[in-house]
This record gives structure tokens, C-alpha cells and sequence, in this order.
């Protein structure tokens, strides 16, 4: 038994609690090095009243290792546990301290899960489970009041530049809400919307204002207002890591240097700032001289981003906030603000921007979630791009699902495309049978879809600006066949819940193929998803377990399939995808 592979550590995605009642625990092994693991546990104080023996289950693989998981209530809200291993007739336990090839008659060098304290509890807000988002670039949305349109506006339709404009704006949004409406999303993501210089809006002018250009803050209280009547939230774009060279505060500091009563607000070298000929004397996202550093450690800074939080919240009615460059802001500054945000609604999304393994913000004290990017590159090669067959796919797919806990995996925010990436048409070759492909994935997985402007209609661009083109509002030139693929592709997720947040097997994903299966399933409900991202017809057989199974139906997609025994076959044609009810 291969013991430098097996891993375990209490808390964070490991043993932790998915409710008041209920922990989960996980511990790792190496791929296909052990038949079985259990788990001994039990209470503390009463264990030879409590303890029991449970199989675990094998819920995820990645190239190198196995990950286990069990579900256990225990009876006082808290546990002591150890590791049992099998294989073949070799028989090994885990202790916190050791291990061993005989457990201890008492638990007291077991792993300790003193207690599970409500307030300690991960739980992100319940209706993002069931949310379908929709990103608005609002530039480049809809121009509903060419009254507000900047002096230098464009023809809308025109190629994008990083620096021009074309007059999208709320009114725009609010008179195509019938759009979104019948696409069937209820969630909107707005890249920024206050005061600023750029069409980006990255470079905040005023926190507490609309752009004079998108409206006023009357005019998004009414948006909200009105999407809110039909059920769709809103979140907003808060850019806390940076404001914008015109920000007040710092112009002050441009102009009175160390005497500003603002030269704390920022990270300065030294004074006076330069940024120029090589020159930097003060922090910036990137090298933007645009957008100075903002020192959120300095109490003033902290107390005007809380008020700005507390805000659009109170007096909007916003549904949460998306944090732009999350991670180069300090943890006890996120910290404090989940504790300003959540006071004013504790349903309110806290959603950061973090392209990498995101623990550190995901313990249930600062973000809910974090924008996917993992599973957003893993899609992309593996149905865009062509570049990893099924099983390396699954690999990596695996290995996401166990580096966070179940509650944070059920609301990631899953993208495949944005303000920041190629469009997803266009990194498809513009072959929308492998844009389709790539979005039954992402519809069909764990965490909340996203669909970026435009892409249900066939817009498509390179990077930015490429990526920021005008909204079609002309139907004779939109692709109305992605569009209804689309709506029926979220009202589908939409009426069923084991699409959402049910439990999730992998059936079939072998190397060198591009045939991939995997099953959803909650409340009695079970669907295989089957996919072939190759460019020839291909068939797989995908075994089932459980009940028996009577009969199989397509709900959605092409495709040939049977079921014989325990085997269930499906035949699919190039770029294929099929979404399979099993019924009893």
C-alpha cells in the first residue's frame, strides 16, 4: 500500500460540515493502490455507545489519486474518526498520529472534529444553486437613451477599440428585458457601472454614483426593481483592489503628495507619484498608471468600501457583489467585509475573481464562491479546443471536485466565456456543434452557468476588445438556432434539480477517446450525459449501478441508445451530445 499517497487533514475540504447536522469526510489514496476505505467513528465521550464502521465512497479521481467521501450525522454534533484500508489482503489504519496495522480499543489518538458550531456552518445562499447568470458588458449591451451617450459615441454595431464608445447604457438593458426573459436566465452580472473615465469602467471615479453615462442610481433602482419582478437578481461589479486615477482621493494626493490626508489610502513609494520613463512610485493593478492600489488595510479606505458595500445593497436592492482581483486585496479585509455584506443580507453572493485553487478564500469567512476558471480551461480543451482527450478531462474534472467542500462546488460560478477571453464561438472555430458540446457540459456540472452577452446569438470577437462587440438586436442577424438551443438548454437545468445540485458519477472516460458519460442524480431523478468531442461517430457503454433501470429517453441532443443489462449503450455523431433521463 503505497502510503506516502494518502492524505488527510481536519477541516477545509476534507472533514467538514455540509450543514448543522451533517459532516463530510474525505481522505485520499493513490489511484487504484486500494479496494475499499472505511471510516470509524464515533462520539468521543460515548464511544463504545456510538462508534460505527462505514464504507466510503470512491467520488472523484484524478491522474495520481483516488478521493474518498462519507456523509455521517453523529448524534452530538461532534466526532472523533479514523482510516481503515484494504487491499487485497493487506489491511491498514490511519490515525491522527500514525499508522497502524490495529486500531486503539478508544479514540483518543484519532482525528478530532470537536464540534459543529452553527455559526461556523458554510452555507452560501441557497437560490445560486438554481440560478442561471447572464454577464452584461453595458457598454456594449443595448443604448436605450442616446440622451446620455458620450460626446465622441459611434454608430452601435462598429468595430470596438479599448477606447471608444457606443452609448449602452440601463435604459438598454431594462428595455430588453423581455430578451432575457424568454432565454429563461435569472441572474444578470454587470461588468461596472460606476463613475469612470473608460468604457470599461475598471477605473472608478465615484463608488456611490452610476456612470452619468449608463443613467443614474434612480434609473438602476428601477432596473432592479423590474428585474426583481420577474425573478431574475442582479449582481454587481465592486473593484476594491484599485480605483481610478480621477478617484478623488487620489487626485489629492497627486496634487499635495505627503500632506494629503489621503496619502495612506494609497500603496506610495514614495512621494510625489510618477509613473513614467520607468519610473513607479506608487502600486497599480498590472502596470496601469490608470488605476492606483487601493491600501485596504488603512481604516479610512476600509470604512468607504464597507459604506459603498452597504450601500447598493440597502438602498438598491443588489442580490451580491462580484470582487474584480480578489486576491491581491488582504483576507481580513474580505473577512470584515462578508461581515458588513451578510449583516445587511445574508443572502447576498459573494462571488470573487481568482483564477486558481481558491481555498484559502473558500472556509466560509470570506467569498461563497469564486469564477471557475479551472473548470472553465478544462471544458475548453477538452470540447473547444480538442486538446485533452475524455480521460484527462475527467482527470482534472476530479480533482476540481475534491479540492473544495460539496457547498462551495454547488455554487461556482461556471463560465466558458467573458469580458476577458475570446468568445466562445470563436474559440470554437466557430463550429457551434462544439460550442453546443461545451455548454451541455458546463449546463450539466455542478455549479451555476453563465452565459456572457451575445454568445446565445453568435457573436463573436477575439480577446479584448475583440470579445466587447455591440449586442445584436437585428433578429434577421442573430442565430436564432443558438438562441432556442439555449433557452431550452436552461429551462431544462431549470426544471431539474438533480442537473443542479444532485450527485455526480463518472461512467466513462478512457484515454486516447473523446467519448465521455457521467450521471446527475436527486430526489429519485437520474441523467446521463453523454459526449463525444471527436470529429467521427462514436459509441461508448457507460455501466449503471443502483436499481434497476426499465427504460432510457433523450431529453435533449442526438443520439442513438439502448440499454443491455447494466450497460447502457449510446451511439453519437460528431460533436454529439445527448442529455438521457433513466426511468425505472
Amino acid at each position: 500500500m503505497l502510503k506516502q499517497a494518502i492524505y488527510h487533514r481536519p477541516k477545509q475540504n476534507w472533514a467538514y460540515a455540509y450543514d448543522r447536522a451533517t459532516l463530510h469526510l474525505r481522505i485520499r489514496t493513490g489511484r487504484g493502490d486500494v479496494s475499499a476505505v472505511n471510516a470509524n467513528w464515533g462520539d468521543k465521550y460515548a464511544w463504545k455507545e456510538t462508534s460505527k464502521i462505514e464504507p466510503m465512497k470512491l467520488f472523484a479521481s484524478d491522474d495520481l489519486f483516488d478521493y474518498w467521501e462519507i456523509a455521517v450525522v453523529p448524534p452530538y454534533r461532534r466526532m472523533r474518526y479514523a482510516f481503515e484500508f484494504i487491499s487485497g489482503k493487506e489491511t491498514l489504519y490511519l490515525t491522527e498520529k500514525e499508522f497502524t496495522e490495529q486500531l486503539p480499543d478508544e479514540p483518543w489518538t484519532f482525528f478530532d472534529f470537536p464540534y459543529i458550531n452553527p455559526v461556523d456552518v458554510f452555507q452560501p445562499p441557497a437560490w445560486v444553486k438554481d440560478a442561471v447568470f447572464y454577464q452584461i458588458f453595458p457598454e456594449r449591451f443595448a443604448n436605450g437613451d442616446p440622451s446620455n451617450d458620450p460626446e465622441n459615441v459611434e454608430p452601435w454595431g462598429g468595430t470596438p477599440t479599448p477606447k471608444n464608445f457606443f452609448g449602452g447604457d440601463l435604459q438598454g438593458v431594462i428595455d430588453h428585458l423581455d430578451h432575457l426573459e424568454e432565454l429563461g436566465v435569472n441572474a444578470i452580472y454587470f461588468n461596472p457601472i460606476f463613475e469612470a473615465t473608460t468604457n470599461h469602467k475598471y477605473d472608478t471615479r465615484d463608488y456611490l454614483k452610476v456612470d452619468p453615462q449608463f443613467g443614474t442610481n434612480e434609473l438602476l433602482k428601477e432596473l432592479v426593481d423590474k428585474c426583481h419582478a420577474r425573478g431574475i437578481r442582479v449582481l454587481l461589479d465592486a473593484v476594491f483592489n484599485h480605483s481610478g486615477k480621477t478617484f478623488p482621493p487620489f487626485v489629492d494626493v497627486l496634487e499635495k503628495g505627503a500632506e494629503s490626508k489621503y496619502a495612506g489610502w494609497f500603496h506610495v513609494r514614495e512621494f510625489p507619484l510618477r509613473f513614467e520613463d520607468g519610473v513607479q512610485t506608487y502600486d497599480t493593478f498590472a502596470f496601469e498608471p490608470i488605476m492606483p492600489k487601493l491600501n485596504t488595510e488603512n481604516q479610512e479606505v476600509r470604512e468607504y468600501l464597507f459604506e459603498v458595500a452597504r450601500y447598493w445593497i440597502e438602498e438598491i436592492g443588489i442580490d451580491g457583489w462580484r470582487l474584480d482581483v480578489a486576491n491581491e486585496v488582504d483576507h481580513r479585509f474580505w473577512r470584515d467585509f462578508r461581515d458588513v455584506v451578510k449583516k445587511v443580507n445574508p443572502d447576498a453572493y459573494i462571488l470573487g475573481e481568482i483564477f486558481h485553487d481558491s481555498i484559502p478564500w473558500l472556509n466560509g469567512d470570506q467569498f461563497d464562491a469564486v469564477m471557475n476558471y479551472p473548470f472553465t480551461e478544462a471544458v475548453l480543451d477538452f470540447a473547444a479546443r480538442g486538446t485533452r482527450d475524455s480521460k484527462q478531462f475527467a482527470d482534472l474534472i476530479g480533482s476540481l471536485l475534491a479540492s473544495y467542500p460539496q457547498q462551495v462546488n454547488e455554487v461556482a460560478y461556471n463560465l466558458l466565456g467573458s469580458h476577458d477571453t475570446p468568445r466562445l464561438l470563436t474559440l470554437c472555430e466557430e463550429d457551434k456543434r462544439r460550442m453546443k458540446l461545451a455548454s451541455v457540459i458546463q449546463f450539466t456540472f455542478a455549479g451555476t452557468p453563465s452565459i456572457y452577452y451575445g454568445d446565445e446569438v453568435g457573436l463573436t470577437g477575439i480577446n479584448d476588445p475583440g470579445c466587447r462587440k455591440c449586442m445584436e438586436w437585428d433578429e434577421e442577424k442573430q442565430d436564432r438556432d443558438l438562441f432556442g438551443f439555449f433557452s431550452e438548454l436552461v429551462r431544462i437545468r431549470r426544471n431539474n434539480r438533480a442537473l443542479r445540485d444532485g450527485s455526480y458519477e463518472l461512467l466513462s472516460a478512457e484515454s486516447g477517446k473523446l467519448t465521455l458519460a457521467y450521471a446527475r442524480e436527486a430526489d429519485g431523478e437520474r441523467f446521463v450525459i453523454a459526449v463525444n468531442a471527436g470529429k467521427r461517430k462514436a459509441s461508448l457503454k457507460a455501466p449503471l449501478s443502483g436499481e434497476l433501470i426499465g427504460n432510457a429517453s433523450i431529453v435533449f441532443g442526438e443520439a442513438e441508445v439502448s440499454i443491455n443489462g447494466n450497460k447502457l449503450n449510446v451511439a453519437l455523431p460528431p460533436f454529439g451530445y445527448a442529455i438521457i433521463r433513466l426511468n425505472k
